[in-house]
Formats: structure tokens, sequence, C-alpha cells
């Protein structure tokens, strides 16, 4: 793709994007003026947007992104609050680290906005859609080395469908994972539409998925694995909820229910008296609670909002904040 080409591309991206439970966020963030909030998804910018113009005229964000492609959009988007505002790119599982490199110690508020961006989904040439032809890619950081490719092309069999059922729950993740390893002796498997294919064509006839297209979740796993993603939002968390302030908040949108569940039970764990195992019959664990949860049950967008965009229908928001140093 030219330069041109891509600037086109990302106008139309930039222009159609919209972020998810904006004013839920914003409620539940509670920007000051004060204040020094991270988004650690920044994307194209819309929370950040968000979180800036509510923080007005003093209040500090720090935008991280493993994209650099994303990074470039957000700063052209940003670029009136240029003067409060630093994007840093780099991955919030890591968010200490980024955060020193700042001059930050701690900040009065995060939010982590999960999953696949619009810029992702929409450029064919990152390989992140089913419904689009491109090169099968997926890396977030187009700097790693391991891609979709790679994954499908060299992983065995076994482990294919390890990772299918693992990260995307696939019922039929044997049978793909046997289409995969016949189909690649033939011929290599480097596009978006060869995969979605071959997934198709090995999961039965009779299986009716609705909207669900046959591919959604062999594409969800491999770019989970391709992206460590389970393990940097487990890490993530405990870096995050380490940065924050006694009063500050941490919100996390998450689309699928492996992130969701993670989530769920680091918030109930970091809110509990005890951690000690059921079979103990005293509690050895010393626990002090350093999060109280703010969202018993997540909140989902309104009927409204996912009429306006269909992709917010499978958000979860869930929010604590912090009440003391863990």
């Amino acid at each position: 793709m030219s330069t041109d080409e891509k600037l086109v591309n990302f106008q139309t991206i930039r222009a159609n994007h919209t972020p998810v439970l904006t004013c839920e966020v914003n409620c539940f963030l509670a920007p000051k003026s004060v204040g020094v909030y991270v988004d650690g998804t920044v994307g194209l910018g819309g929370h950040a947007t968000e979180i800036l113009e509510a923080s007005a005229p003093s209040g500090q964000l720090i935008g991280i992104d493993l994209d650099f492609e994303a990074l470039a959009i957000a700063e052209e988007k940003l670029r009136g609050y240029k003067e409060r505002c630093a994007l840093v790119q780099g991955n919030f599982a890591n968010l200490k680290e980024l955060l020193a490199a700042q001059s930050v110690a701690q900040v009065d508020g995060v939010l982590l906005d999960l999953g696949v961006s619009s810029l992702q989904l929409n450029t064919p040439s990152r390989g992140f859609s089913f419904s689009q032809t491109g090169k099968l890619d997926m890396r977030m950081d187009r700097n790693q080395s391991l891609s979709a490719t790679q994954v499908i092309n060299d992983y065995r069999e076994d482990v294919l469908s390890d990772i299918f059922a693992q990260f995307g729950e696939e019922r039929w993740s044997k049978r793909i994972a046997r289409q995969i390893s016949r189909s690649r002796k033939i011929e290599h498997i480097t596009t978006t539409l060869q995969l979605a294919d071959i997934v198709r064509k090995a999961i039965p006839k009779k299986i009716n998925r609705g909207r669900i297209h046959p591919a959604t979740r062999v594409f969800q796993a491999l770019r989970i694995h391709v992206n460590n993603e389970l393990k940097n939002l487990d890490t993530g968390l405990d870096a995050a909820v380490a940065s924050l302030k006694p009063g500050a908040r941490i919100c996390v949108i998450s689309f699928h229910s492996l992130e969701d569940r993670i989530v769920k039970h680091r918030f109930r764990a970091l809110s509990r008296n005890c951690i000690c195992p059921p079979s103990i019959p005293r509690c050895e664990c010393r626990q002090v609670p350093s999060l109280e949860i703010l969202t018993k049950r997540p909140i989902t967008p309104t009927p409204e909002e996912i009429q306006r965009n269909p992709r917010s229908r499978s958000a979860k928001l869930r929010v604590a904040v912090k009440i003391r140093e863990s």
C-alpha cells in the first residue's frame, strides 16, 4: 500500500471510529484537572480525547499502544492537547517501566480498552479480518517476529488444536487443525481468505452459527496467541493497580469472555480479605484488600449505542477503585 493510500485509509478509519462506552468510562474515571491518567490502549485516541476534555485545563494523559500506526493517528487527533498528552509505543504490561520513563510514579486513573482496533480490522494488510483478503499477519506490534502465518504453517497440528480450543473456545478445534495440516502440505497458507475458507470447510455443514462467521473463533484465538494478549492482560492488571494512587480508579473494557473472566477474577482477588483455600480452617494469608469493586456486574452498552455502533455489542466495562497500597 502506498503512502497516499495509507493516508486515505487512516483518514477514513479515523472518521468512522467510535469509542465504546465513553460516557460510562468518564463517569467512573471522573477525570480532574489536577490528575494524571493512563490510556493503556490508546488506539485512535477516542477515549483519550474524552479524558483530556474532561480533565481540562491541566489534566495530563499518557497514551500507550503497541501499534505505531495507531499512535500516528492518535498523535494527529490529539494535536490540540500536545502540552498535556504524551504518547508512547509499548505494552501496558510494562506499565511501571513506561511510567518511570515519563518520570511518573503513580497516576489518578487507568483505562484499558482491550481487543482489536478499528484500524487493525479495517486494514487488510494487517491480516486481522477474515472478511477482507490480506497477508495472514495479526501482529499488533509489527516489530515482533511471530506472526499468524508462522503459527498456521509451522505449529504442530495438536498445538494448533489447543490454541483454537483454549483461546477461541472452538468446539471443532481438532477438525480445523487437521484440515489446516492437510492444506498446508499442498500449499503454504499465507492469506486471511485462504485460512477462512479452510476453516469453513472443516466445520460440518449442518452447524448453523447464525451471524457468527465460521472462522471467527479461530481468528480470535490466533490473534490472542500471536500477541500474547491474555498473559499481557494478567500482568498488566497488576501493573495498573500498583500504579494507582489510593482513591484512583481502573476501568477495563473487554470484548470476549476470556478477557472478562481474567478481569473479574483479578478484581475479586484484590478486593478480598482472605484468599486462603477453603480447606484451611483459619486465615493464614494475611491478605489486605487493595481494591473495592464499583461494578458488581459489568456495564454494557445501551441499545441505542449498539444501534449506532454494532461493534460495541459485546463490550463489558468493569471498574474498581484503589483503597490502599497492596
